[in-house]
């Protein structure tokens, strides 16, 4: 990784799952390789017994069956390991948006204390759909000048994210070259949470989606409370619960400067 510079390590995650719940599926498949500021990489990689059946929908996609996690760790037993490999990194993936919830979740599960304050996350997915939309395939085509070949397994996808970050970072000379401004350039700056299900406008934190989108926490409290507490029955992220709870008790996010308007 010649061409990001860093001052801490940063760790590169995948994760293969039983499914698209970040509060209740499970991971079967985890790969994180660390690059360390001189350059060298470490890789934690296992297969993950997690615990509840594998649908055959997810095995489709990933190839993990039943038989595949007989055996192997599952997740309590193994993210002691986990803990100790990202001590002091920043995060890198593809779709980390999807990856870290749901790991937060696991690590909930297992009652490991974990979160990602002072982390810096660089999602190469939002990099690449900033500058052109598409999947992790076609951005290995585009980037790295070859078919990517067995997607969808966790060891691969972090090796193909890597490539493509090295090749990006080559490419376009306009892209960031440290951590924290890269940081900063994969998030919309409207966004309140990660997964943009809450915005800014004028100044207000708004619903950012489905039949509500465009009203205001405020005007949500008011007039349907209901539907923010169906909210924390649903499968959104912790960040996301956090705002709800206040928004229902009547306190609502307050823009910084950069965000203050549309």
């Amino acid at each position: 990784m010649t061409n990001l510079q860093l001052i801490r390590p940063i760790a590169v995650m995948d994760i293969e799952t039983t499914g698209l719940n970040k509060q209740e599926d499970r991971i079967v498949d985890i790969c994180i390789t660390k690059i360390l500021p001189n350059g060298e990489k470490e890789t934690l990689n296992s297969v993950i017994n997690p615990t509840i059946p594998i649908p055959i929908d997810a095995t489709k996609i990933h190839g993990i069956n039943e038989t595949d996690v007989q055996g192997k760790p599952t997740f309590k037993e193994f993210a002691p390991k986990i803990i100790d490999f990202i001590d002091n990194c920043d995060w890198c993936g593809f779709n980390l948006g999807f990856d870290l919830p749901l790991l937060e979740s696991e690590f909930k599960r297992a009652r490991i204390n974990y979160s990602n304050e002072g982390k810096k996350i660089i999602d190469v997915m939002k990099i690449y759909h900033k500058l052109e939309p598409r999947t992790l395939s076609s951005a290995h085509l585009k980037y790295c000048g070859e078919a990517f070949e067995n997607a969808h397994r966790a060891n691969a996808d972090v090796k193909a994210t890597i490539k493509i970050l090295e090749s990006q970072l080559e490419k376009h000379a306009d892209l960031p070259r440290d951590v924290s401004e890269l940081h900063e350039f994969c998030k919309n700056p409207l966004w309140i949470d990660d997964d943009g299900k809450f915005s800014w406008l004028n100044g207000k934190a708004i619903i950012n989606f489905g039949k509500h989108t465009g009203t205001t926490l405020e005007d949500m409290h008011k007039n349907e409370l209901s539907y923010l507490q169906w909210m924390m029955n649903a499968d959104f992220s912790s960040k996301v619960k956090d705002i709800l709870k206040d928004a229902i008790q009547g306190k609502f996010p307050k823009p910084t400067e950069k965000k203050d308007s549309v």
